[in-house]
């Protein structure tokens, strides 16, 4: 039997989404809840509606706060509902 003594090249990772939002509650431990504002055409009238997304994200440090602006990452799925991570804190809340 031959062992194969090559060490196998792992596959380059893929880029990963990056979100930019506000953080709406913080009273979690290690977790923060991240809303995403998006504006939507209507198909029909033309008008632009206001759609907001909510994201669970994991906060290792509990460093965020209500009101800040902060990017995310996504990431492996941590719990039943997470699946990102913070980043960075662009501007605290004033």
């Amino acid at each position: 039997m031959e062992q194969n003594s090559e060490v196998k090249e792992k596959a380059p990772r893929k880029i990963r989404k990056t979100r930019v939002g506000v953080v709406t509650s913080a009273k979690m431990q290690k977790s923060i809840t991240v809303s995403l504002d998006i504006k939507v055409m209507h198909p029909k009238y033309g008008k632009f509606l206001h759609k907001t997304t909510k994201f669970m994200a994991h906060d290792e440090k509990n460093e965020a706060r209500e009101g800040d602006t902060v990017k995310i990452m996504e990431t492996r799925p941590l719990s039943k509902n997470k699946s990102w991570r913070l980043v960075e804190i662009i501007e605290r809340a004033k």
